[in-house]
C-alpha cells in the first residue's frame, strides 16, 4: 500500500498539506546519508587497522568516538531540535559531516594522517549526526498521516537497509582497488548529496524558534523530555530494551573487523561483502513488516525480532572457533549470523520507532527522540571500550559469546507490552493483536 504523504496533511492542525513528492525527495536524502554512513562504517575500522596498525583497543576507542557524543550532547540536542527547523539542521549535520570526513584524505595524501587526527574526526562526525538522527526521526510524523507512519519508517528502513547491504560490499570492493582513505572522500560526497536533496523539499514544519522556546530555558525543557519519557511506561520499557539491545550489540561489531580481518584472516573485501550480503535481512523485515504488523500486536513482533537477532548472534563466535584452512565455512556462517541478526534488529526497529512516533505529541518529539538516544547511545561508547579491553584480554572469541548471552535479555522488557499499548487510545497501528 502505498504511502499517502503526497495527497494527505500530516495531522490537520499542524500546518498546511505537504507538496507532492515531499517524502520521495526526504527519501533519497535519507538513502543518500544511509549509503554515506555504510562506507564510513567499513573504511574507518580499515584505516585505523590496516593504514595505522590499530589493535582491539583503538579500534574501540575509534566507535566510543563515535558514539560517545550521545552522552555529552544528546539531551540538550533535543531540545535544540524542537526549537528549530527539522530540515534545517539536518542540512547543516550534512554538510558538517561532509567536510569533516574530506579532511582524513587530505591528511592521508600529506602523510599527517594519525588515529589522533582519526579520532578526532570521529567525534565530530558522531556529534553531527547526533542532530542530524533526532531532527530526521522527529520529521516523519510532519511528512506523513499517523496511520502511514508505519509504512513511511518501513520505507526508509528499505533504503537504510540496501546502502547496508550494498555500501559495505562495493566499500569492499573499492577498497581492493584504492587505499581506505580514499573510499572516506566518498562517505563525504554521500553527504553532500543528501543535502542537496534537503534543500528541494518545501518545508511547511511549523516555525517554533521563539513561539516554541517561549522564554523557558534548555535545561527545564531538557527535563521535561526526561520526564516525558520516563514517566510513560511504553516509552519506559522501549528505552531499556532498546539500550540492552545496542549494548551488547555494540560490543558484537565492535570486534566484527578484528574477528574478520586478524582472527579468521579473510581481509577486508571480504569483510565488506559478508556485512553486505547479510544485512539483506534487513531488507526483507523492511518489506514484509507493514504486513506482518497488520497480522501481529506490535509487542510480540519486537519481542520476535530480538530473540532472531540474539539467536542469529552465536554465528560470529562460532565462526571464530573453527578451525582449519578453508574459509567457506566461516564465511558462511558469518553471512548467515549477520542476515538473521539484522533481519531481527529491523524488525524490532520499525516496530518501536513507530510506537514511539504514535505516542509523543509533536511538539516533543525530538526531545522524546534525544531522550532515548541518550540512554541508548550513550551505551554504546562504554560498550566499545569494554569491547576493546575484552576482546584485548580473555580474546575477541570469548567476548564475542558474552554479547550472545546479553542479547537474549532484550526481549525481556517489551513482554506484555501489548496491553500497555491497547491502554493508549489511538497510538497502537492497526494489528490483530492490538485489539484493532
Amino acid at each position: 500500500m502505498p504511502i499517502r504523504d503526497e495527497t494527505r496533511p500530516a495531522a490537520p492542525a499542524d500546518g498546511p498539506r505537504p507538496e507532492r513528492g515531499r517524502f520521495s525527495r526526504f527519501w533519497t536524502a535519507q538513502t543518500a546519508s544511509q549509503l554515506g554512513q555504510r562506507f564510513g562504517l567499513v573504511a574507518l575500522p580499515v584505516v585505523a587497522i590496516e593504514t595505522l596498525g590499530a589493535g582491539a583497543t583503538e579500534v574501540g576507542y575509534l566507535t566510543a568516538a563515535l558514539t560517545a557524543c550521545y552522552l555529552l550532547i544528546g539531551l540538550p540536542a533535543g531540545a535544540w531540535v524542537d526549537r528549530r527547523r527539522k530540515r534545517t539542521t539536518m542540512i547543516a549535520a550534512a554538510v558538517v559531516r561532509a567536510a569533516v570526513l574530506a579532511v582524513v584524505p587530505v591528511l592521508w595524501a600529506f602523510d599527517r594522517l594519525s588515529l589522533g587526527w582519526l579520532y578526532a574526526v570521529a567525534l565530530v562526525v558522531g556529534v553531527a549526526s547526533v542532530f542530524f538522527d533526532v531532527a530526521y526521526q522527529s520529521y516523519v510524523p510532519f511528512i506523513v498521516p499517523d496511520e502511514d507512519i508505519e509504512r513511511a519508517n518501513a520505507r526508509l528502513e528499505s533504503s537504510a537497509q540496501i546502502a547496508a547491504a550494498g555500501g559495505p560490499a562495493a566499500a569492499g570492493l573499492l577498497l581492493k582497488a584504492v587505499s581506505a582513505p580514499v573510499v572516506i572522500a566518498v562517505d563525504a560526497l554521500a553527504y553532500v548529496v543528501c543535502a542537496g536533496f534537503l534543500v528541494t523539499v518545501d518545508d511547511s514544519e511549523p516555525a517554533r524558534g521563539e513561539k516554541a522556546a517561549g522564554g523557558s530555558r534548555l535545561a527545564r525543557e531538557v527535563l521535561d523530555g526526561l520526564r516525558f519519557v520516563l514517566g510513560d511506561p511504553v516509552l519506559r520499557r522501549l528505552c531499556v530494551s532498546v539500550g540492552v539491545s545496542n549494548f551488547f550489540a555494540t560490543l558484537t561489531m565492535t570486534l566484527t573487523p578484528l574477528l574478520v580481518l586478524r582472527t579468521l584472516g579473510l581481509g577486508s573485501t571480504v569483510m565488506g561483502v559478508v556485512l553486505g550480503v547479510g544485512t539483506l535481512g534487513g531488507l526483507l523485515a523492511s518489506l514484509t513488516l507493514p504486513k506482518v504488523r497488520a497480522r501481529f500486536a506490535a509487542g510480540r513482533v519486537m519481542a520476535i525480532g530480538l530473540l532472531s537477532a540474539g539467536a542469529s548472534m552465536v554465528a560470529f563466535p562460532v565462526a571464530g572457533s573453527l578451525d582449519g584452512p578453508a574459509s567457506a565455512l566461516p564465511v558462511g556462517l558469518l553471512v548467515l549470523g549477520q542476515f538473521g541478526m539484522t533481519w531481527g534488529a529491523v524488525t524490532f526497529n520499525i516496530a518501536q520507532v513507530s510506537v514511539r512516533q504514535r505516542v509523543c505529541p509533536r511538539t516533543m518529539l525530538a526531545r522524546m527522540t534525544a531522550t532515548i538516544r541518550f540512554v541508548v547511545w550513550g551505551s554504546m561508547p562504554v560498550a566499545a571500550i569494554l569491547a576493546g579491553r575484552l576482546g584485548s584480554r580473555v580474546g575477541v572469541v570469548a567476548c564475542l559469546w558474552i554479547g550472545v548471552v546479553g542479547a537474549f535479555l532484550t526481549a525481556l522488557p517489551v513482554v506484555g507490552m501489548d496491553r500497555l499499548i491497547r491502554s493508549r487510545s489511538g497510538t497502537a497501528a492497526p494489528g490483530h493483536g492490538d485489539g484493532a
